[in-house]
Protein backbone atom coordinates (compact mmCIF):
# COMPACT_ATOMS: atom_id res chain seq x y z
CA UNK A 1 0.00 0.00 0.00
CA UNK A 2 2.97 2.33 1.12
CA UNK A 3 4.44 1.90 -2.81
CA UNK A 4 0.79 2.90 -4.08
CA UNK A 5 0.75 6.12 -1.94
CA UNK A 6 4.07 7.21 -2.63
CA UNK A 7 3.24 6.57 -6.76
CA UNK A 8 -0.12 8.88 -6.31
CA UNK A 9 2.22 11.42 -3.93
CA UNK A 10 4.37 11.50 -7.48
CA UNK A 11 1.42 12.31 -9.62
CA UNK A 12 0.10 14.61 -7.17
CA UNK A 13 3.50 16.80 -7.02
CA UNK A 14 3.20 16.90 -10.88
CA UNK A 15 0.49 18.42 -11.72
CA UNK A 16 0.38 22.01 -10.73
CA UNK A 17 -2.10 23.32 -7.72
CA UNK A 18 -3.45 26.38 -9.34
CA UNK A 19 -3.17 25.33 -12.87
CA UNK A 20 -6.53 27.04 -14.32
CA UNK A 21 -5.77 30.28 -12.74
CA UNK A 22 -1.52 30.54 -12.69
CA UNK A 23 0.70 30.09 -15.89
CA UNK A 24 2.89 30.28 -12.75
CA UNK A 25 3.93 27.15 -10.98
CA UNK A 26 6.15 28.89 -8.46
CA UNK A 27 9.64 30.46 -8.08
CA UNK A 28 13.25 30.53 -6.42
CA UNK A 29 15.89 33.11 -5.38
CA UNK A 30 19.23 32.05 -7.26
CA UNK A 31 21.59 34.65 -5.07
CA UNK A 32 21.26 38.52 -3.82
CA UNK A 33 24.12 40.73 -4.48
CA UNK A 34 25.01 43.60 -2.21
CA UNK A 35 26.43 46.47 -3.82
CA UNK A 36 28.73 48.83 -2.38
CA UNK A 37 30.76 46.44 -0.08
CA UNK A 38 33.98 46.53 -1.78
CA UNK A 39 35.53 43.48 -4.11
CA UNK A 40 35.04 46.16 -7.11
CA UNK A 41 31.75 48.19 -6.32
CA UNK A 42 32.34 51.09 -4.92
CA UNK A 43 31.56 52.70 -1.65
CA UNK A 44 27.63 54.84 -2.48
CA UNK A 45 27.06 52.03 -5.44
CA UNK A 46 23.59 51.40 -5.02
CA UNK A 47 20.75 49.29 -7.00
CA UNK A 48 18.38 51.22 -8.62
CA UNK A 49 17.88 49.82 -12.65
CA UNK A 50 18.12 46.56 -13.27
CA UNK A 51 18.74 45.25 -17.13
CA UNK A 52 19.54 42.03 -18.83
CA UNK A 53 22.18 41.04 -21.63
CA UNK A 54 21.71 37.82 -23.18
CA UNK A 55 24.74 37.83 -25.18
CA UNK A 56 26.67 38.02 -22.31
CA UNK A 57 24.37 36.01 -19.58
CA UNK A 58 25.22 39.42 -17.60
CA UNK A 59 22.84 41.36 -15.39
CA UNK A 60 23.96 45.60 -16.00
CA UNK A 61 22.78 47.67 -12.36
CA UNK A 62 22.62 51.17 -12.30
CA UNK A 63 23.45 52.99 -9.39
CA UNK A 64 24.66 56.49 -8.20
CA UNK A 65 27.95 55.45 -9.01
CA UNK A 66 27.90 53.96 -12.36
CA UNK A 67 27.33 50.20 -13.42
CA UNK A 68 27.92 46.80 -11.85
CA UNK A 69 27.94 43.93 -13.84
CA UNK A 70 26.94 40.74 -12.92
CA UNK A 71 26.96 37.16 -13.71
CA UNK A 72 23.67 36.37 -14.18
CA UNK A 73 23.77 32.36 -13.20
CA UNK A 74 25.90 33.11 -9.64
CA UNK A 75 25.46 36.78 -8.64
CA UNK A 76 29.18 36.83 -8.92
CA UNK A 77 30.57 40.64 -9.39
CA UNK A 78 32.36 40.71 -12.80
CA UNK A 79 32.80 44.48 -13.61
CA UNK A 80 32.29 48.17 -12.78
CA UNK A 81 31.65 51.29 -14.97
CA UNK A 82 32.34 54.81 -13.14
CA UNK A 83 30.21 57.16 -14.68
CA UNK A 84 30.62 59.56 -12.11
CA UNK A 85 32.81 61.91 -14.57
CA UNK A 86 29.72 62.17 -16.40
CA UNK A 87 27.60 62.36 -13.30
CA UNK A 88 25.20 59.97 -11.65
CA UNK A 89 23.25 57.12 -13.65
CA UNK A 90 20.09 56.85 -12.92
CA UNK A 91 19.25 54.07 -15.55
CA UNK A 92 20.20 51.79 -17.91
CA UNK A 93 18.72 49.32 -21.05
CA UNK A 94 20.29 46.45 -23.04
CA UNK A 95 18.94 45.55 -26.40
CA UNK A 96 21.13 42.83 -28.70
CA UNK A 97 24.15 44.11 -27.00
CA UNK A 98 23.91 47.64 -27.28
CA UNK A 99 23.69 49.22 -23.23
CA UNK A 100 22.38 53.06 -23.06
CA UNK A 101 22.78 54.38 -19.62
CA UNK A 102 20.82 57.76 -19.09
CA UNK A 103 23.33 59.59 -16.91
CA UNK A 104 21.78 63.25 -14.56
CA UNK A 105 24.63 65.80 -14.98
CA UNK A 106 26.41 67.37 -11.80
CA UNK A 107 24.03 70.25 -11.51
CA UNK A 108 20.81 68.18 -12.48
CA UNK A 109 19.09 71.30 -14.12
CA UNK A 110 21.80 71.25 -16.86
CA UNK A 111 21.15 69.08 -20.02
CA UNK A 112 22.21 65.00 -19.35
CA UNK A 113 23.51 62.49 -20.92
CA UNK A 114 22.78 58.94 -22.88
CA UNK A 115 26.02 56.92 -23.23
CA UNK A 116 26.40 53.69 -25.14
CA UNK A 117 28.57 51.12 -24.06
CA UNK A 118 29.43 47.42 -26.02
CA UNK A 119 28.19 44.61 -23.68
CA UNK A 120 30.68 42.14 -24.61
CA UNK A 121 33.82 44.37 -24.57
CA UNK A 122 32.06 47.02 -22.00
CA UNK A 123 33.99 49.74 -23.83
CA UNK A 124 32.29 52.77 -24.64
CA UNK A 125 30.98 53.72 -27.93
CA UNK A 126 29.03 57.18 -28.06
CA UNK A 127 27.23 59.72 -25.86
CA UNK A 128 24.03 61.77 -26.66
CA UNK A 129 23.03 64.73 -25.30
CA UNK A 130 19.50 65.01 -24.15
CA UNK A 131 16.70 67.09 -21.46
CA UNK A 132 17.64 67.56 -17.82
CA UNK A 133 17.39 64.54 -15.57
CA UNK A 134 17.05 61.82 -18.10
CA UNK A 135 14.97 59.25 -14.90
CA UNK A 136 14.47 56.58 -17.27
CA UNK A 137 15.79 54.89 -20.95
CA UNK A 138 14.11 52.42 -23.12
CA UNK A 139 14.60 50.75 -26.08
CA UNK A 140 12.26 50.90 -28.89
CA UNK A 141 11.70 47.67 -31.34
CA UNK A 142 14.12 49.43 -33.67
CA UNK A 143 16.87 50.19 -31.84
CA UNK A 144 16.06 53.98 -31.34
CA UNK A 145 16.72 54.66 -27.61
CA UNK A 146 14.15 56.88 -25.81
CA UNK A 147 14.53 58.85 -22.50
CA UNK A 148 12.15 60.53 -19.78
CA UNK A 149 14.28 63.53 -18.72
CA UNK A 150 12.18 64.34 -15.45
CA UNK A 151 13.68 68.10 -15.43
CA UNK A 152 12.63 68.66 -11.60
CA UNK A 153 13.28 72.13 -10.06
CA UNK A 154 16.38 73.28 -8.21
CA UNK A 155 16.38 74.93 -4.88
CA UNK A 156 18.88 76.90 -4.24
CA UNK A 157 19.45 78.75 -0.82
CA UNK A 158 19.11 82.48 -1.12
CA UNK A 159 18.37 82.64 -4.78
CA UNK A 160 15.28 81.73 -6.66
CA UNK A 161 13.93 78.08 -7.72
CA UNK A 162 15.80 77.34 -10.78
CA UNK A 163 13.30 75.59 -13.67
CA UNK A 164 14.10 73.87 -16.84
CA UNK A 165 11.47 71.76 -18.92
CA UNK A 166 10.65 68.17 -18.64
CA UNK A 167 10.77 66.51 -22.32
CA UNK A 168 11.24 63.38 -24.00
CA UNK A 169 14.32 62.24 -25.83
CA UNK A 170 14.39 60.11 -28.93
CA UNK A 171 18.15 59.09 -29.58
CA UNK A 172 18.91 57.46 -33.23
CA UNK A 173 22.33 55.46 -32.87
CA UNK A 174 22.92 54.95 -36.52
CA UNK A 175 22.12 58.51 -37.72
CA UNK A 176 23.01 60.05 -34.09
CA UNK A 177 20.60 62.49 -34.18
CA UNK A 178 18.19 63.72 -31.26
CA UNK A 179 15.23 64.65 -31.44
CA UNK A 180 14.21 66.27 -27.72
CA UNK A 181 9.72 66.70 -27.37
CA UNK A 182 8.78 69.58 -24.99
CA UNK A 183 5.53 70.50 -23.53
CA UNK A 184 5.39 74.13 -24.19
CA UNK A 185 2.53 73.75 -26.56
CA UNK A 186 0.45 73.08 -23.95
CA UNK A 187 1.16 76.24 -21.72
CA UNK A 188 -1.16 78.92 -23.54
CA UNK A 189 -3.89 76.49 -22.70
CA UNK A 190 -3.13 74.10 -20.24
CA UNK A 191 -5.63 71.10 -20.27
CA UNK A 192 -7.97 70.21 -17.86
CA UNK A 193 -7.37 67.16 -15.24
CA UNK A 194 -3.78 67.42 -15.81
CA UNK A 195 -2.13 68.89 -12.45
CA UNK A 196 0.11 72.10 -12.68
CA UNK A 197 1.42 71.51 -8.77
CA UNK A 198 3.71 74.87 -8.55
CA UNK A 199 1.78 77.84 -8.21
CA UNK A 200 1.34 79.90 -11.27
CA UNK A 201 3.74 77.32 -13.35
CA UNK A 202 2.92 76.76 -16.81
CA UNK A 203 2.99 72.71 -18.46
CA UNK A 204 6.71 73.19 -20.08
CA UNK A 205 8.30 73.65 -16.62
CA UNK A 206 6.08 71.78 -14.64
CA UNK A 207 5.25 68.04 -15.47
CA UNK A 208 8.40 65.70 -15.18
CA UNK A 209 8.54 62.77 -17.31
CA UNK A 210 9.14 59.38 -15.12
CA UNK A 211 8.80 56.30 -17.40
CA UNK A 212 8.29 55.06 -21.17
CA UNK A 213 6.80 52.27 -22.40
CA UNK A 214 7.05 51.56 -25.92
CA UNK A 215 4.21 49.89 -27.98
CA UNK A 216 5.06 46.08 -29.13
CA UNK A 217 4.42 47.26 -32.68
CA UNK A 218 7.17 49.90 -32.04
CA UNK A 219 4.81 52.80 -33.36
CA UNK A 220 3.85 54.77 -30.24
CA UNK A 221 5.23 55.23 -26.50
CA UNK A 222 3.78 56.24 -23.78
CA UNK A 223 5.02 58.62 -20.97
CA UNK A 224 3.96 59.00 -17.43
CA UNK A 225 3.91 62.69 -15.70
CA UNK A 226 3.86 61.36 -12.41
CA UNK A 227 3.10 64.53 -10.62
CA UNK A 228 1.17 65.95 -12.82
CA UNK A 229 -1.23 62.70 -13.02
CA UNK A 230 -1.12 61.80 -16.31
CA UNK A 231 0.26 60.32 -19.57
CA UNK A 232 1.91 61.88 -22.82
CA UNK A 233 1.40 60.10 -26.02
CA UNK A 234 4.11 59.90 -28.48
CA UNK A 235 3.88 59.04 -32.27
CA UNK A 236 7.08 57.27 -32.76
CA UNK A 237 7.01 57.12 -36.55
CA UNK A 238 7.13 60.95 -36.66
CA UNK A 239 8.74 61.21 -33.71
CA UNK A 240 5.86 64.00 -32.14
CA UNK A 241 4.10 64.39 -29.04
CA UNK A 242 0.40 63.26 -29.93
CA UNK A 243 -1.02 64.00 -27.01
CA UNK A 244 -1.68 63.93 -23.20
CA UNK A 245 -4.31 62.67 -20.57
CA UNK A 246 -5.30 63.01 -17.33
CA UNK A 247 -5.81 59.93 -15.38
CA UNK A 248 -8.30 61.08 -12.93
CA UNK A 249 -9.46 60.28 -9.32
CA UNK A 250 -9.73 57.62 -7.25
CA UNK A 251 -12.87 57.72 -5.24
CA UNK A 252 -11.49 56.11 -1.99
CA UNK A 253 -15.71 56.54 -0.60
CA UNK A 254 -16.11 52.82 -2.46
CA UNK A 255 -15.37 49.71 -0.42
CA UNK A 256 -13.40 48.96 -3.17
CA UNK A 257 -10.79 51.93 -2.56
CA UNK A 258 -10.90 51.93 0.88
CA UNK A 259 -7.55 52.63 2.41
CA UNK A 260 -5.72 53.22 5.94
CA UNK A 261 -5.38 56.95 6.73
CA UNK A 262 -3.40 56.99 9.70
CA UNK A 263 0.30 56.14 10.60
CA UNK A 264 -0.76 55.38 14.03
CA UNK A 265 -2.75 52.56 13.77
CA UNK A 266 -0.97 50.66 16.65
CA UNK A 267 0.26 50.68 20.12
CA UNK A 268 3.75 52.34 19.97
CA UNK A 269 3.04 52.87 16.14
CA UNK A 270 4.47 49.62 15.40
CA UNK A 271 1.40 47.30 15.23
CA UNK A 272 -0.59 47.79 12.07
CA UNK A 273 -4.24 47.42 13.05
CA UNK A 274 -5.71 47.21 9.44
CA UNK A 275 -7.39 50.53 10.01
CA UNK A 276 -8.99 50.06 6.16
CA UNK A 277 -12.01 52.38 5.71
CA UNK A 278 -13.52 54.47 3.42
CA UNK A 279 -13.43 58.04 2.97
CA UNK A 280 -13.85 61.29 1.29
CA UNK A 281 -11.14 61.00 -0.29
CA UNK A 282 -9.72 61.51 -3.66
CA UNK A 283 -6.34 59.71 -4.77
CA UNK A 284 -4.66 60.70 -7.86
CA UNK A 285 -2.76 57.86 -9.50
CA UNK A 286 0.58 59.34 -10.50
CA UNK A 287 2.26 56.22 -11.93
CA UNK A 288 5.94 55.58 -11.50
CA UNK A 289 6.99 52.81 -14.32
CA UNK A 290 4.69 51.40 -16.89
CA UNK A 291 5.31 48.64 -19.54
CA UNK A 292 3.14 47.63 -22.47
CA UNK A 293 1.67 44.62 -23.76
CA UNK A 294 -0.29 42.59 -26.76
CA UNK A 295 -3.80 41.35 -25.73
CA UNK A 296 -7.03 40.38 -28.49
CA UNK A 297 -4.95 42.63 -30.95
CA UNK A 298 -4.54 45.54 -29.24
CA UNK A 299 -2.27 47.44 -26.87
CA UNK A 300 -2.30 47.86 -23.49
CA UNK A 301 0.04 49.55 -20.84
CA UNK A 302 0.52 48.59 -16.82
CA UNK A 303 1.32 51.26 -14.50
CA UNK A 304 2.67 51.00 -11.11
CA UNK A 305 0.82 53.75 -9.03
CA UNK A 306 3.50 54.67 -6.44
CA UNK A 307 2.35 58.78 -6.38
CA UNK A 308 4.90 61.57 -5.70
CA UNK A 309 4.85 65.32 -4.52
CA UNK A 310 6.48 67.94 -4.94
CA UNK A 311 8.70 69.73 -1.43
CA UNK A 312 11.44 71.86 -2.24
CA UNK A 313 11.12 72.97 1.47
CA UNK A 314 13.58 69.73 2.22
CA UNK A 315 16.25 70.79 0.32
CA UNK A 316 15.77 74.99 1.09
CA UNK A 317 13.62 75.46 4.05
CA UNK A 318 10.31 77.86 3.38
CA UNK A 319 10.40 76.90 -0.47
CA UNK A 320 7.40 75.09 -2.02
CA UNK A 321 5.88 72.42 -0.53
CA UNK A 322 3.12 70.66 -1.58
CA UNK A 323 1.93 68.60 1.39
CA UNK A 324 0.48 69.02 4.12
CA UNK A 325 -2.16 66.75 6.81
CA UNK A 326 -5.60 67.18 6.54
CA UNK A 327 -5.41 68.07 10.60
CA UNK A 328 -3.41 71.14 9.96
CA UNK A 329 -5.39 74.66 10.89
CA UNK A 330 -4.09 75.77 6.97
CA UNK A 331 -5.85 73.25 5.42
CA UNK A 332 -9.41 74.46 5.47
CA UNK A 333 -12.43 72.28 4.24
CA UNK A 334 -15.81 73.89 2.42
CA UNK A 335 -17.57 74.15 5.23
CA UNK A 336 -20.86 73.05 2.56
CA UNK A 337 -19.38 70.22 1.21
CA UNK A 338 -17.41 69.07 4.75
CA UNK A 339 -19.96 70.26 7.36
CA UNK A 340 -18.32 67.03 9.62
CA UNK A 341 -15.26 69.13 9.13
CA UNK A 342 -14.02 69.26 12.93
CA UNK A 343 -14.60 65.42 12.92
CA UNK A 344 -12.88 64.35 10.04
CA UNK A 345 -9.83 66.66 11.20
CA UNK A 346 -9.28 64.56 14.08
CA UNK A 347 -6.30 62.34 14.10
CA UNK A 348 -8.51 59.13 14.40
CA UNK A 349 -10.40 60.09 11.05
CA UNK A 350 -8.06 61.54 8.49
CA UNK A 351 -5.96 64.19 10.20
CA UNK A 352 -3.39 62.14 10.21
CA UNK A 353 -3.76 61.91 6.30
CA UNK A 354 -0.78 64.09 3.82
CA UNK A 355 -2.30 65.03 1.08
CA UNK A 356 -1.96 68.08 -1.53
CA UNK A 357 -2.17 72.15 -1.47
CA UNK A 358 -2.16 71.94 -5.57
CA UNK A 359 -5.58 70.37 -6.25
CA UNK A 360 -8.79 70.08 -4.81
CA UNK A 361 -9.82 73.72 -3.96
CA UNK A 362 -12.21 73.78 -6.96
CA UNK A 363 -13.48 77.31 -6.34
CA UNK A 364 -10.00 78.95 -5.92
CA UNK A 365 -11.75 80.33 -3.02
CA UNK A 366 -9.14 79.07 -0.22
CA UNK A 367 -11.48 76.44 0.92
CA UNK A 368 -10.66 72.87 -0.30
CA UNK A 369 -13.89 71.10 -2.09
CA UNK A 370 -12.11 67.63 -2.34
CA UNK A 371 -9.74 65.95 -0.25
CA UNK A 372 -6.58 64.98 -2.85
CA UNK A 373 -4.29 62.29 -1.53
CA UNK A 374 -0.89 61.13 -3.73
CA UNK A 375 -0.71 57.57 -5.27
CA UNK A 376 -3.43 55.10 -6.62
CA UNK A 377 -2.29 52.71 -3.87
CA UNK A 378 -2.70 50.46 -7.21
CA UNK A 379 -1.73 48.89 -10.32
CA UNK A 380 -3.84 50.48 -13.23
CA UNK A 381 -4.08 49.11 -17.03
CA UNK A 382 -5.12 51.39 -20.01
CA UNK A 383 -5.70 50.93 -23.70
CA UNK A 384 -4.15 52.03 -26.14
CA UNK A 385 -6.23 55.58 -26.36
CA UNK A 386 -4.82 56.15 -22.59
CA UNK A 387 -8.25 54.96 -21.49
CA UNK A 388 -8.63 53.09 -17.69
CA UNK A 389 -10.16 49.52 -18.09
CA UNK A 390 -8.53 48.57 -15.12
CA UNK A 391 -7.30 49.58 -11.68
CA UNK A 392 -6.76 46.72 -8.37
CA UNK A 393 -8.54 49.47 -5.96
CA UNK A 394 -7.15 48.31 -2.81
CA UNK A 395 -5.85 44.52 -3.68
CA UNK A 396 -1.85 44.82 -3.20
CA UNK A 397 -2.62 46.97 0.38
CA UNK A 398 -5.32 44.48 1.90
CA UNK A 399 -3.82 41.11 0.10
CA UNK A 400 -0.27 41.95 1.70
CA UNK A 401 -1.77 42.32 5.13
CA UNK A 402 -3.89 39.12 4.58
CA UNK A 403 -0.30 37.06 4.27
CA UNK A 404 1.96 39.19 5.61
CA UNK A 405 0.77 41.63 8.17
CA UNK A 406 4.34 41.81 9.66
CA UNK A 407 5.41 43.41 6.34
CA UNK A 408 3.06 46.54 6.21
CA UNK A 409 5.05 49.84 6.83
CA UNK A 410 2.05 51.71 9.09
CA UNK A 411 4.34 54.56 8.97
CA UNK A 412 3.58 55.24 4.96
CA UNK A 413 -0.59 54.65 5.67
CA UNK A 414 -0.48 58.79 5.60
CA UNK A 415 1.75 58.83 2.39
CA UNK A 416 1.10 56.48 -0.27
CA UNK A 417 0.78 53.33 1.60
CA UNK A 418 2.87 50.65 0.08
CA UNK A 419 3.82 52.56 -3.27
CA UNK A 420 3.36 50.51 -5.95
CA UNK A 421 6.85 51.52 -8.12
CA UNK A 422 8.24 49.11 -10.87
CA UNK A 423 6.80 46.82 -13.22
CA UNK A 424 8.01 44.37 -15.88
CA UNK A 425 5.86 41.89 -17.95
CA UNK A 426 6.56 38.99 -18.99
CA UNK A 427 5.04 35.90 -21.14
CA UNK A 428 4.93 32.50 -19.50
CA UNK A 429 2.82 29.47 -20.84
CA UNK A 430 0.76 31.83 -23.28
CA UNK A 431 -0.19 34.02 -20.59
CA UNK A 432 1.13 37.76 -19.54
CA UNK A 433 2.49 38.02 -16.18
CA UNK A 434 2.96 41.34 -14.46
CA UNK A 435 5.22 41.68 -11.33
CA UNK A 436 4.76 44.78 -9.57
CA UNK A 437 7.26 45.96 -6.37
CA UNK A 438 6.35 47.57 -3.85
CA UNK A 439 8.64 49.89 -2.58
CA UNK A 440 7.24 50.49 0.99
CA UNK A 441 7.14 46.99 2.46
CA UNK A 442 9.14 46.03 5.76
CA UNK A 443 10.76 43.79 3.42
CA UNK A 444 11.11 43.80 -0.53
CA UNK A 445 7.75 42.57 -2.08
CA UNK A 446 6.94 42.43 -5.70
CA UNK A 447 3.28 41.24 -6.44
CA UNK A 448 2.59 38.64 -9.21
CA UNK A 449 -0.46 39.01 -11.13
CA UNK A 450 -2.17 37.49 -14.70
CA UNK A 451 -2.93 40.30 -16.67
CA UNK A 452 -3.89 38.21 -19.84
CA UNK A 453 -7.31 39.64 -19.35
CA UNK A 454 -6.81 43.62 -18.87
CA UNK A 455 -10.17 44.14 -17.96
CA UNK A 456 -10.00 41.03 -15.56
CA UNK A 457 -6.45 40.40 -13.88
CA UNK A 458 -6.17 37.71 -11.23
CA UNK A 459 -3.77 37.64 -8.38
CA UNK A 460 -1.05 34.73 -8.32
CA UNK A 461 1.40 35.32 -5.33
CA UNK A 462 3.78 37.38 -3.59
CA UNK A 463 7.12 37.11 -3.99
CA UNK A 464 8.93 38.24 -0.56
CA UNK A 465 13.31 38.70 0.35
CA UNK A 466 14.00 39.47 3.54
CA UNK A 467 17.41 39.96 2.77
CA UNK A 468 16.26 43.21 1.02
CA UNK A 469 14.37 46.52 1.11
CA UNK A 470 12.49 48.59 -1.43
CA UNK A 471 12.22 47.30 -4.97
CA UNK A 472 12.72 49.97 -7.82
CA UNK A 473 14.19 48.08 -11.01
CA UNK A 474 12.55 44.75 -12.12
CA UNK A 475 13.19 42.66 -15.50
CA UNK A 476 11.56 39.66 -15.90
CA UNK A 477 12.91 37.82 -19.31
CA UNK A 478 13.68 34.45 -20.84
CA UNK A 479 17.10 32.99 -21.56
CA UNK A 480 17.62 29.89 -23.02
CA UNK A 481 13.93 28.47 -22.32
CA UNK A 482 13.96 29.34 -19.07
CA UNK A 483 12.50 32.39 -17.49
CA UNK A 484 13.62 34.61 -14.58
CA UNK A 485 13.18 37.76 -12.88
CA UNK A 486 15.83 39.95 -11.59
CA UNK A 487 14.79 42.55 -9.08
CA UNK A 488 17.06 46.08 -8.04
CA UNK A 489 15.93 47.14 -4.22
CA UNK A 490 17.36 50.96 -3.46
CA UNK A 491 17.46 51.20 0.37
CA UNK A 492 19.29 47.68 0.74
CA UNK A 493 21.32 47.89 -1.85
CA UNK A 494 20.99 44.69 -3.32
CA UNK A 495 20.37 42.71 -6.64
CA UNK A 496 18.42 39.91 -6.62
CA UNK A 497 17.52 36.92 -8.93
CA UNK A 498 14.94 34.62 -9.18
CA UNK A 499 14.18 31.51 -11.18
CA UNK A 500 10.33 31.33 -12.56
CA UNK A 501 8.61 27.83 -12.94
CA UNK A 502 6.18 28.30 -15.14
CA UNK A 503 2.70 25.49 -15.20
CA UNK A 504 3.39 22.58 -17.63
CA UNK A 505 1.31 22.72 -21.18
CA UNK A 506 -1.45 20.50 -20.81
CA UNK A 507 0.31 17.63 -23.29
CA UNK A 508 3.11 17.57 -20.96
CA UNK A 509 0.89 17.23 -17.69
CA UNK A 510 -0.88 14.31 -19.45
CA UNK A 511 2.79 12.84 -20.36
CA UNK A 512 3.98 13.03 -16.69
CA UNK A 513 0.33 11.48 -15.14
CA UNK A 514 0.80 8.39 -17.50
CA UNK A 515 4.14 8.02 -16.63
CA UNK A 516 3.09 8.30 -12.95
CA UNK A 517 -0.15 5.67 -13.67
CA UNK A 518 2.29 3.43 -15.27
CA UNK A 519 4.93 3.78 -12.57
CA UNK A 520 1.89 3.09 -9.92
CA UNK A 521 0.83 -0.36 -12.05
CA UNK A 522 4.14 -1.22 -11.86
CA UNK A 523 4.64 -0.86 -7.89
CA UNK A 524 1.39 -2.76 -7.66
CA UNK A 525 2.35 -5.84 -10.04
CA UNK A 526 5.92 -6.19 -7.86
CA UNK A 527 4.26 -5.81 -5.08
CA UNK A 528 2.13 -9.37 -6.27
Amino acid sequence: MRKTLIAAAIAGCLVPSAYAASPLAGFAKLWTYEHGKGAGSPAGQTSEIVAFDGTTNEVWVAGLKGIDILNATTGSFISHIDTTTFGEANSVAIRNGLAAIAIAAPTKTDPGLVVTFDTATRTQIRSYTVGALPDNVAFAPDGRILTANEGEPLARAGQPVLEVPGSVSIINPTTHTVTTLGFGAYDAAPPAGLRIVTPGGVPSLDWEPEYIAVSPDGKTAFVTLQEANGIAMIDLTTETLTGVKSLGLKDHSLAINRLDTSDRDGAGNTQLAGNWRTAPVKGMYQPDAIAAYASGGKTFYVTANEGDSRNLADFVPGEFNEEIRVGNSAYVLDPLVFPNAAALKANSQLGRLIVTTSGGDTDNDGNYEEIHVFGGRSFSILDENGNMVFDSGNDLEERLFAAFPALVDDGRSDNKGVEPEGVTLLQIAGRTVAFIGLERGLESVVAIYDVTNPLAPTFIDFIVDADSLSPEGLQAFEHNGQFFLTVANEVSGTTSMYSLTPVPEPATNAMLLAGAGLMGAWLRRKRR
